[in-house]
């Protein structure tokens, strides 16, 4: 019963991510990370390399990083 007035509170529960889910969480953080690591190295590789885009040397490391997932590029 709900009295005039007052408010009903759902109980607020959060699913358990599945293996695939957390698999799939892992490859964002790590594609997170590699973009971090593209973003604070590009300007080195730019001053040995002034041709290649930001855009080019990111999607190098992200495929870099899904081929060997332990290996930083």
């Amino acid at each position: 019963m709900v009295l005039q007035g007052s408010v009903e509170m759902k109980s607020k529960m959060h699913p358990v991510p599945t293996g695939d889910e957390m698999q799939g969480n892992a490859q964002v953080l790590i594609e997170i990370q590699t973009f971090l690591q593209a973003l604070d190295s590009y300007p080195d590789r730019f001053s040995v390399n002034p041709r290649i885009t930001f855009e080019e040397y990111c999607s190098r490391l992200v495929e870099t990083a899904k081929i060997d997932p332990r290996r930083r590029a």
